[in-house]
């Protein structure tokens, strides 16, 4: 199936994927985040662990791009979303018992980068809100079945179908920080 049920096991492999990339990242300011739906307790989805590496200064970049290439992590750009770096592992570089067997993603952006607040927000928004999880997991299983459990058709499908929910939820998330800051002000 290419939509699993929530597994905690996911929070324990992005905890351990952070713990090998901060031996080698050496910023001490450097945030590692859990993002995408792995990151949303009970959400089903694709079993693989989606990281942001948050970093403050644009200067920092050059040096994370050369210690994860250290461990077999190749810098390919920003696939067409300015300011996300992607990086892919290599065929099995180190055999990393961790790095090569825990299925992930990985990103690294500047802190006031627009995808990453977009991440961020939709993650949180997720976590907060258990009728917009489940809408989202009927969403994402509903393509599941459209794409007939095929990967590339599901990465197809569900960036046409889910932009719109997603978009949804970040207005949603925005008007309600919005509201609240209005009513901590008020409250003044």
């Amino acid at each position: 199936m290419l939509i699993a049920e929530y597994q905690p096991e996911w929070q324990e492999d992005f905890n351990r994927i952070k713990e090998a990339l901060t031996k080698v990242l050496s910023s001490s300011d450097l945030t590692i985040e859990h993002i995408g739906s792995t990151s949303v307790k009970g959400l089903a989805t694709k079993p693989i662990i989606d990281i942001d590496l948050v970093y403050h200064e644009t200067s920092q970049l050059n040096t994370i791009i050369q210690e994860l290439e250290s461990v077999g992590y190749v810098h390919v750009g920003d696939q067409g979303i300015v300011g996300r770096e992607v990086f892919k592992r290599t065929k099995p570089h180190q055999n990393h018992r961790v790095l090569d067997f825990v299925s992930h993603h990985l990103y690294a952006c500047c802190f006031n980068n627009n995808e990453l607040k977009r991440h961020l927000t939709f993650r949180d928004y997720l976590r907060k809100n258990k009728d917009a999880r489940t809408k989202y997991e009927n969403l994402k299983l509903d393509i599941a079945k459209q794409a007939n459990q095929d990967k590339k058709k599901y990465a197809i499908l569900k960036e046409e179908q889910a932009k719109d929910f997603i978009e949804y939820i970040l207005t949603k998330a925005t008007q309600t920080k919005t509201q609240r800051a209005t009513d901590d002000t008020t409250l003044l």
